[in-house]
């Protein structure tokens, strides 16, 4: 790790619009995203040599190639796990670049996920074995699955709706700060809050994230590299993936300690190997599927002890000026749900200097991939 430390930087983000629903295929959301992200840079498509991204993207990296017009490549991997493999996908390619394996590495997603299928609904498929246990049984989807665990939390450390409502509120906030976000201009207030249906108790339409069609990506290459592209430089501090031992993904009833989740498995090895703490984190861009993915976040990567992370939220402290300013760009919860491919990008235009809510000053940033499943996350520096 003391190799891959500062070694790599993100020189280039790119997105499409975002919306419920868009009418190009996922393939060419993709390809739009990753041109803009090279046209970002300032590198030539056929300089690329590495590509990341999900097991679950539908755009593979052969048609990716072929369309966009990438060089020879000598590196590409796929992250397993939906959400939590955001970050492990630029960590991925900072790794293979470090390591002498790829020079330029383009990180991608794109999903359609507002207007395609939803992933549960399909009977075709042989439940893996966890759900075995638990969706013939009415844990039918992510959210009914949290939403057990968002229960245990609230009954173990007292935490309640309103502390999940300042979680839904800090991204709306920001999310009506950003033109492109979805919920641009779309104030909520606390009686929406607390007045809109259940989706799985304790969860309400608010603690949920949007579905969206939309495309994101990302261009990594060496520090060296990085001083001739055409935007400053954001580097890759330090990076690392989590699976707790004994861990059952987001239906973790049956381990000795369901809400230790492999946010604080990963969270160990990246302090571990960065040059700052938590404290000194100036913006944090957290995986919000679902609203208490937030405060359990919280406690995982050490900004607050065991069971604090609901008051944690209390006073303003998730918005511009409070205590850690999260998901400015309004994250999964109000700006589109992309996988958490937009905390990515987010945490860059922050280090730039260029978020439409911009925290001033914001040199270093945490951003998280999904957690309650095998997860990933990133400490990024300017």
């Amino acid at each position: 790790m003391a190799g891959l430390k500062d070694a790599t930087a993100i020189v280039g983000i790119g997105q499409t619009p975002f919306a419920r629903q868009l009418p190009e295929d996922e393939r060419t959301l993709a390809c739009r995203a990753v041109l803009a992200a090279l046209d970002d840079a300032g590198i030539a498509p056929g300089e690329v040599d590495a590509l990341a991204s999900y097991t679950m993207e539908e755009t593979d990296e052969v048609e990716l190639a072929k369309a966009v017009g990438f060089g020879d490549l000598t590196f590409f991997s796929k992250v397993g796990y939906g959400g939590g493999g955001s970050c492990a996908t630029v960590a991925h390619l900072a790794a293979a670049i470090a390591a002498g394996q790829a020079t330029v590495g383009v990180a991608w997603r794109s999903r359609k996920r507002g207007s395609g299928p939803r992933p549960w609904t399909s009977t075709a498929v042989q439940l893996p074995t966890p759900a075995q246990w638990t969706r013939p049984f009415g844990l039918l989807r992510p959210a009914d699955e949290i939403a057990m665990l968002a229960r245990r939390y609230m009954h173990e450390y007292g935490a309640t709706r309103d502390h999940l409502f300042n979680v839904a509120l800090a991204s709306r906030n920001r999310a009506n700060q950003n033109p492109a976000a979805i919920m641009y201009d779309r104030p909520l207030t606390r009686e929406m809050y607390m007045t809109s249906r259940w989706i799985s108790e304790p969860l309400c339409l608010f603690d949920n994230c949007l579905e969206t069609d939309g495309a994101l990506a990302c261009v990594v290459v060496s520090r060296e590299r990085a001083r001739d592209c055409r935007r400053p430089p954001v580097y890759v501090h330090s990076a690392a993936q989590g699976l707790p031992a004994q861990h059952h993904g987001m239906v973790n009833y049956w381990n000795d300690d369901p809400l230790t989740g492999p946010s604080w498995t990963a969270a160990r090895h990246l302090w571990k190997h960065a040059d700052f703490i938590p404290q000194d984190v100036d913006v944090a861009q957290i995986y919000d599927a679902f609203t208490p993915l937030i405060p359990l976040s919280l406690e995982g990567y050490g900004f607050c002890g065991r069971g604090e992370g609901g008051a944690f939220t209390e006073g303003g402290a998730l918005e511009i000026g409070g205590r850690l300013p999260v998901n400015t760009g309004g994250g999964g919860l109000s700006e589109a749900y992309v996988h958490g491919f937009n905390l990515i990008t987010e945490g860059v235009k922050q280090l730039r200097g260029t978020s439409t809510a911009q925290v001033p000053g914001a040199s270093t940033c945490l951003v998280t991939a999904g957690e309650g499943v095998p997860t990933s996350a990133l400490l990024l520096r300017s």
